[in-house]
């Protein structure tokens, strides 16, 4: 099969490596552009949200490059996310595309499902070299999770600008190649060396930001307009509510989700709205708790798990003390307009810190 999926931050020389591994080829794609989202958002629903128009953009691209099948997973439950496997594929043979679409459910919601999906992307591996492929996938993306974790605390901190983004690049093509556990070991470490060895400047106390909302535009760039980046130039140091290893440890290989977000949450939205609205509502409590000085919520415009956390976000900021800035993002979105958004904020921040470092003096 030649198998083609849509592009979700590091997660994209996961499934190469799996796929590969399985004797699958990959139609890898490449990092969206606007011309994707507005291939995508032609030929989607209007309000279809921006995640939905930027994957159907990318599997068009991509079955142009000749994928036969397509590959994604989704939520189950309120989120209208589970429905858009089906919705992309019935656009996609209305437009004259011949296909087969493995789409997965969450295992332990859908176990059966799971089983039939896994099997048909299994071909004639035997379970056992699936497993073997999945665990150096885990391995590999723990690694990104990581060095991504690394260039959030070093680049607010770097002396020279751009240094941190431009090893962090070098980094991810050390990481793309390797495909055994000792080679993505040794890989890891090299990575790690290469983010460590960039100046710092030891004494600066940049703001902290907790970035929360839906898993797509958190984790993809593209789509929040590479707004980590944007605030580490700023000097901000950025932690975001979700890595995709936390993604897997709490909503694929559990049926609970976040329960420590989900505990705060309950004074305040005592059920699941939906993808990760009721986990926004509690990691904006986390973060403030933790010493934060504000939160930035990235949400799809008509996303209603996260607006519904939105009309909870004026209470919760007076109750914890702590700024809310939220981005509805869709195609009409502009780069200048996030970016004036964002220096407001910061600087919004720094003023609040000034007047509580000032009145402690």
């Amino acid at each position: 099969m030649k198998v083609t999926f849509g592009h979700m931050g590091t997660l994209t020389p996961i499934m190469e490596m799996i796929l590969e591994d399985l004797g699958h080829e990959s139609i890898t794609p490449n990092r969206p552009t606007r011309q994707t989202l507005a291939l995508g958002a032609k030929h989607s629903p209007e309000f279809a949200c921006i995640p939905f128009k930027i994957v159907l953009g990318t599997y068009l691209e991509n079955l142009k490059q000749g994928a036969d099948t397509l590959a994604s997973g989704g939520g189950y439950g309120p989120c209208r996310a589970g429905l858009y496997g089906e919705l992309h594929g019935r656009i996609l043979r209305d437009l004259g595309y011949d296909f087969d679409f493995i789409f997965f459910w969450p295992p332990l919601k859908k176990p059966l499902h799971f089983y039939r999906q896994m099997k048909k992307l299994k071909g004639k591996n035997t379970w056992w070299q699936v497993w073997k492929a999945i665990k150096k996938g885990y391995l590999k993306l723990s690694i990104l999770d990581e060095l991504e974790m690394m260039t959030q605390r070093i680049r607010p901190r770097e002396i020279k600008h751009g240094s941190v983004s431009k090893a962090f690049d070098q980094a991810m093509k050390i990481m793309r190649s390797p495909t055994t556990i000792p080679e993505i070991q040794a890989a890891g470490e090299e990575a790690r060396a290469l983010l460590l060895k960039i100046p710092i400047d030891e004494q600066k106390q940049p703001l902290k930001v907790g970035i929360i909302g839906e898993i797509y535009v958190q984790l993809e760039p593209f789509a929040n307009f590479f707004l980590e980046e944007q605030l580490g130039h700023m000097g901000v140091e950025v932690r975001r509510s979700i890595y995709l290893t936390s993604y897997a440890h709490h909503d694929v290989l559990s049926t609970k989700g976040d329960m420590g977000s989900r505990k705060l949450a309950l004074p305040y939205l005592a059920q699941k709205v939906g993808g990760h609205g009721q986990n926004s509502v509690g990691d904006i409590i986390r973060y403030a708790k933790q010493g934060y000085n504000g939160v930035v919520q990235l949400a799809p415009f008509s996303c209603i798990p996260e607006i519904v956390a939105k009309s909870l976000v004026p209470r919760l900021s007076k109750d914890y003390g702590i700024p809310v800035l939220t981005l509805f993002i869709d195609e009409q979105t502009g780069a200048a307009g996030v970016q004036t958004r964002l220096e407001a904020f910061v600087d919004l921040m720094e003023q609040r810190r000034s007047r509580t470092l000032g009145v402690g003096a």
